[in-house]
């Protein structure tokens, strides 16, 4: 994580506030000049050498905490500078400096602010009490009193306080906040539970086996403070080139005065020495690129994390809720080679939408998707540990598992189902209706629309390398990774385990982190720089994170860091510019062509050139990102709703396929249905897209037709749609032969295929453009 920058005096004493010191300052300067003017040169220069003695004061208190840290600062020039005006008696350029000093800390305060880290919001999700077994009744001692060996009761919803087994019954665990797993987890009797999980089901009971100090949780909250602790501090930009321009500045200063003999010339040197381009310049740049930031959705908790962003090479990223949208949704509903996919989701989640389980929402969401109608059911209830039951339409309804939904059969789709499932490592839900199996739904966790284009947009702004790191099991890791082209997979890691791959990813370099769970905390505070997907992810990895996504786009992580980037040239332009002005600024004061007064206004025009420079980092530059907004936002909106629509029954395109295998004659109406959709809802589609859609994009994209090889799609998606046709037409009357079968598959297939390749691309290049593009239209 950026720590706090050298020299930033986050200790200081309440007199070196900074904005009261530049209120000060400014009036100082402003009623000496005034007093001047009327006449009373006394009273001002008096006016102005006080105003000189007070910014003295605690510049020389951030001169000491810098040299006992051995880290000498800008400050030391400046305090020189305005011991000199006062011993010369150059009392206007003293109160310059004074001004210049105040507002260079003032605004480095302020570029330098972050959040508490004392993660009170962590600690207040722990629990404080637990519902403990005592003499036959329930009762609530706090947490500190439980001991290894107690039998306690974690009612539904409740954050488990101690690690432990169950000892009855069977656990429904969210574990994401722990593992980052998305999907709840059972645990039978007998087995460990962490604390810190979620009870997502019934009340069960837990024998506990460690006290709340030694648990998970706690460990987690130790990892996070321990991480803050052990990472070294970042020095700012200013300090670093400071150390070279203070000897430069001291020599030059040293020189004039023994050469002429004259302590003015000294003075004068150091007046125009004053590094304005490193006190102002540079903090100005940092906080424009900090406010440019804001203006995305991505709050950058100081300076420093600014400077540390830019500086990225290595980019950890936590796999659930950061590149997945860390949420349960529908892939695929797999049904009996006689059961309508749609009847079947309809009837499961009329069902469910009485279902106090986790994966109901899942189920009912993806049957609204497709405009299904749902009914309520009747006589509903529940089997712990194995579904819920009950009449839909006076339809006898089970889902749950296999065991339960089908114990006595094995039917060859079943089997089916079971081997896709294990394949793509992702949860099934079974469906049974009237006492027999009869579909399937497979669920996942969806890749993030924007995640593979904000990858590749990393890697062209210099991260040289890409790790996942996820508490997740490997096989979903690694399918995750292979899709978007991470670099490297770490899966089924720890709190701790994270922590270790950060810090052994940093020996190649500095290292952002990003995640969004209680599991990502410890290691968001190791990194080089944290960055906490907080528009849904925890309270506690935004209160470790130097960088929060206050919007649920991963796109944001790239423009943040091409706006660090900016930042920070721009900054080191300022700085490179501002010094060289000064340095000829001084070898002129050095032979006594500047006196200090005059130095310090020349010094001033060179503070105002900088920082107009600097004021660049406001504006947008040559961004390589391109966004729509307004009417073109609608737009893209508009056909990413479509794509929503239209995505499930790109399925039936598959199933009709599938099911001409079972039952040729059977199923040419199941493909003839398809062929219909096709020309009814998803040509219209593509046509609109090309005449509305692609010269909106086209006209934003800018460079060579980048939407061709789009347009190319649309065409071979026409001419399969057409072939598809022409095979239906020729079919005999008594059915389709063997040859017949295999050309309609094939077709079948490649469109399938086509079109899914063909959505992804569109919602990963083309709708993620828009500014408000939701984040749940997430790749299959």
């Amino acid at each position: 994580m950026a720590r706090h920058a050298a020299g930033t005096s986050v200790t200081a004493p309440r007199w070196c506030a900074e904005g009261p010191l530049l209120a000060i300052c400014v009036l100082g300067l402003a009623a000496g000049t005034a007093a001047h003017l009327f006449g009373a040169a006394t009273a001002g220069d008096a006016i102005w050498a006080t105003t000189t003695v007070i910014a003295a004061a605690p510049a020389t208190w951030w001169v000491w905490t810098s040299l006992r840290r051995r880290q000498p600062g800008v400050d030391v020039i400046a305090v020189l500078a305005l011991v000199g005006t006062l011993l010369v008696h150059e009392y206007l350029a003293g109160a310059v400096i004074a001004v210049m000093l105040a507002s260079g800390r003032t605004l480095e305060a302020r570029a330098s602010a972050r959040a508490a880290r004392d993660l009170r919001v962590l600690l207040a999700r722990a629990p404080l009490v637990a519902h403990r077994y005592a003499d036959g009744t329930l009762t609530t001692p706090p947490l500190d009193e439980v001991v290894p060996g107690d039998l306690l009761v974690v009612e539904p919803g409740e954050v488990v306080p101690v690690d432990g087994r169950v000892d009855s019954g069977t656990a429904l665990l969210d574990e994401s906040m722990l593992t980052g797993e998305p999907l709840p987890v059972e645990r039978p009797e007998g087995d460990a539970v962490r604390s810190g999980a979620v009870n997502a089901g019934d009340p069960f009971d837990l024998r506990v086996t460690t006290t709340a100090a030694e648990g998970t949780y706690a460990g987690i909250v130790r990892l996070v403070r321990e991480a803050q602790a052990q990472t070294a501090p970042f020095v700012r930009l200013a300090d670093r080139y400071a150390a070279v321009f203070l000897p430069v500045a001291l020599t030059i200063a040293a020189v004039a005065w023994v050469a002429s003999g004259d302590p003015v010339r000294a003075v004068a040197v150091l007046v125009v020495a004053t590094p304005c381009p490193l006190i102002l310049a540079a903090p100005v740049a940092i906080m424009s690129g900090l406010s440019r930031a804001a203006r995305r959705g991505v709050i950058v908790k100081g300076g420093a994390a600014l400077e540390q962003l830019a500086h990225g090479k290595v980019l950890l990223f936590d796999k659930t809720g950061t590149l997945t949208e860390g949420r349960a949704a529908v892939s695929d509903v797999l049904t009996a080679p006689d059961v309508p996919a749609d009847e079947v989701l309809r009837l499961a989640a009329s069902l469910d939408q009485v279902s106090p389980h986790v994966l109901a929402t899942a189920v009912v969401g993806a049957a609204h998707d497709r405009g299904l109608r749902l009914t309520l059911p009747h006589g509903t209830g529940e089997v712990p540990g194995l579904g819920v039951h009950g009449r839909v339409d006076g339809r006898e309804v089970r889902i749950g598992k296999a065991a339960w939904v089908a114990p006595d059969a094995a039917p060859a789709w079943l089997r089916a189902a079971r081997r896709r499932a294990a394949l793509d490592a992702s949860p099934l839900v079974f469906v049974g209706i009237d006492g027999r199996p009869a579909g399937a739904i497979l669920l996942d966790d969806p890749i993030r629309a924007d995640a593979a284009g904000v990858i590749r947009r990393l890697r062209a702004a210099g991260i040289t390398r890409t790790v996942m790191v996820t508490g997740d099991r490997a096989g979903v890791a690694e399918t995750v990774a292979a899709t978007l082209g991470v670099d490297e997979v770490l899966a089924e890691r720890s709190p701790s385990g994270k922590v270790d791959a950060v810090r052994a990813a940093a020996a190649t370099g500095p290292t952002i982190m990003v995640g969004d769970g209680v599991n990502d905390a410890p290691a968001l505070a190791a990194a080089s720089v944290g960055v906490a997907v907080g528009a849904r992810g925890s309270t506690a990895s935004s209160e470790a994170a130097d960088v929060v996504l206050t919007v649920d786009r991963l796109d944001r992580l790239a423009d943040a860091i091409e706006i660090a980037q900016r930042s920070r040239s721009i900054a080191l332009q300022s700085v490179w510019a501002g010094m060289g002005l000064s340095l000829a600024a001084m070898i002129v004061a050095a032979f006594g062509g500047l006196p200090p007064a005059a130095g310090a206004l020349l010094q001033e025009g060179i503070d105002v050139a900088v920082i107009l420079n600097a004021l660049r980092a406001l504006t947008p530059g040559r961004s390589r990102a391109r966004h729509l907004a307004g009417a073109d936002a609608a737009l893209a909106q508009r056909f990413a709703d479509d794509h929503r629509r239209l995505r499930p029954q790109l399925e039936d395109i598959r199933a009709a396929a599938a099911g001409l295998v079972v039952d040729p004659a059977g199923h040419v109406a199941a493909v003839r249905a398809v062929h219909h959709m096709l020309i009814a809802e998803l040509l219209p589609h593509e046509a609109a897209e090309h005449a509305e859609l692609y010269p909106v994009l086209a006209r934003t994209l800018g460079g060579d037709d980048p939407v061709g090889p789009m347009n190319r799609g649309h065409v071979e998606i026409c001419h399969l749609t057409r072939r598809l046709g022409r095979l239906l037409d020729e079919l005999p009357a008594d059915g389709p032969d063997p040859q017949d079968v295999e050309d309609l598959q094939q077709t079948l297939y490649g469109l399938h295929a086509l079109l899914r390749l063909h959505f992804a691309q569109e919602e990963e290049s083309f709708f993620t453009l828009a500014e408000d593009a939701p984040a749940g239209a997430g790749l299959p």
